[in-house]
């Protein structure tokens, strides 16, 4: 039988296909793949694009933790995010509910939302639910207007309009999330903890660390078992830093707990060991940790303990972090990374033994699965024809200046990093200046 009849085909002498790099055709119509060839199969198009053999096709990478702040804040925007994700090899955000103005804790919440990102994104979108103290009778609402799960915090998070669940409000939070069959992301670091540590104050990281133990991430990762446990609910524990919480979430996954979990590139890049005094663009919640620490999340990345890596893409504007004196006191804790996220876990993996297939599971197609994104993640027949044309030798070094974040602030300032985005394919098409995504919803997709 003939191969089907497609639009356009993509020859790729390196693609990232079935957990491995091989050379492969890839066939596309409507925006989907629809047949995926050896390379030198015959397949009927319209046309077809030979990449070069220095590059390998990736799937279009999608990054489930995004702190968009739009509407409401100067910190980041729709427009600015998106095409920084896009620059950076993701073709698929899912936003935070915080640091926005409404915070998105109601469906009214979330219109708002949705029409401030109308129009400007340049990669398909979608948008968690935020549940906090009192909006448990409501988020069924939440769910039924499309977001694709929700996020709580067990520890303050900085908005006094997104307070933290207590642990009695957080198992009743995982009671309704099991009704819904959905998914609850946890902030997991425990307020019980933190309210008996020293508070930071002044230039030293060392200070900064105290104030966030790895003892509140084990009290908090605690909370989530347990009310897994009792609920059925499936939890998801975001931006793990601290390695003294992986032997739980082993031995949860191990019993057949619905759980999972994430880290994110600055905790697999940096150690505190190395961070300066003052340097407060390295201030994060939680923090990072220690050389030996970060040894151990890559370990737990090969062993599958956790199972992704995001950006945490966590913007501010530059008057919040204190970059002038250096006060981890004041500073706001999060990191600016959504463009850059690829090319610095991919310097660390390669140096580490990993492949290109091992990054493309961590950033692709885990991430797809926890936002219940089933058509996208992965190279297959039926799926998305979102690419990332990557090229995986060349060295450059990050310029904040020159990254599409609206704010130039990063903690990988004049870092030398390995990989570079040449060219970015979204529904079968090279994106060009006037593409845009789509606005994701649980259950129907809108156009942007």
């Amino acid at each position: 039988m003939s191969p089907p009849s497609v639009e356009h085909v993509i020859r790729a002498p390196r693609a990232v296909i079935d957990g491995a790099v091989r050379p492969a055709a890839i066939g596309m119509a409507d925006g989907l793949i629809r047949v995926v060839r050896d390379i030198d199969a015959v397949v009927d198009s319209a046309g077809q694009t030979v990449l070069e053999p220095d590059v390998v096709l990736l799937p279009g990478l999608v990054d489930t933790h995004v702190h968009i702040n739009d509407p409401g804040t100067d910190w980041e925007g729709f427009a600015s995010a998106t095409g920084a994700a896009l620059a950076g090899g993701i073709t698929t955000v899912v936003d935070m509910p915080l640091d926005s103005d409404p915070v998105t804790t109601t469906a009214a919440a979330l219109d708002v939302k949705r029409a401030a990102a109308t129009g400007v994104c340049r990669v398909d979108t979608g948008f968690w639910g935020g549940i906090v103290p009192g909006n448990l009778g409501s988020i069924g609402e939440l769910a039924a207007a499309g977001v694709l799960g929700f996020k709580c915090f067990l520890s303050e998070s900085g908005n006094p309009d997104f307070p933290p669940l207590d642990p009695a409000e957080f198992g009743r939070a995982m009671s309704v999330v099991a009704e819904l069959d959905s998914v609850l992301l946890v902030h997991a670091e425990s307020s019980r903890v933190l309210a008996g540590c020293p508070q930071p104050t002044g230039r030293d990281y060392q200070g900064f660390l105290r104030s966030r133990p790895d003892a509140a991430e084990q009290d908090a990762v605690r909370i989530v078992l347990d009310a897994i446990a009792d609920t059925g609910a499936k939890a998801h524990i975001v931006h793990v830093s601290s390695a003294a919480v992986l032997p739980m979430i082993a031995e949860a996954k191990r019993a057949g707990l619905p759980v999972t979990a994430e880290t994110c590139p600055h905790y697999l890049t940096f150690a505190a060991e190395t961070i300066p005094d003052g340097a407060t663009a390295f201030a994060a919640c939680p923090p990072i940790r220690g050389a030996d620490n970060r040894a151990q999340l890559w370990e737990a990345l090969a062993d599958g303990t956790v199972d992704m890596v995001v950006s945490d893409h966590s913007p501010c504007a530059p008057r919040h972090k204190d970059l002038v004196g250096g006060d981890f006191g004041w500073a706001f804790g999060g990191i600016s990374s959504l463009q850059i996220a690829l090319p610095a876990l991919w310097t660390r993996a390669a140096r580490a033994g990993f492949g290109l297939a091992d990054v493309c599971r961590w950033m692709a197609q885990a991430p797809a699965e926890l936002a219940g994104l089933s058509d996208r993640g992965v190279i297959a027949t039926g799926r998305r024809a979102d690419f990332c044309v990557f090229d995986p030798d060349t060295a450059w070094v990050v310029h904040g200046a020159d990254l599409r974040h609206r704010h130039p602030i990063t903690p990988y300032e004049d870092v030398v990093l390995t990989g570079v985005v040449r060219q970015m394919w979204r529904r079968g098409r090279v994106v060009d200046d006037d593409s845009r995504g789509e606005l994701l919803c649980a259950e129907v997709r809108e156009p942007a």
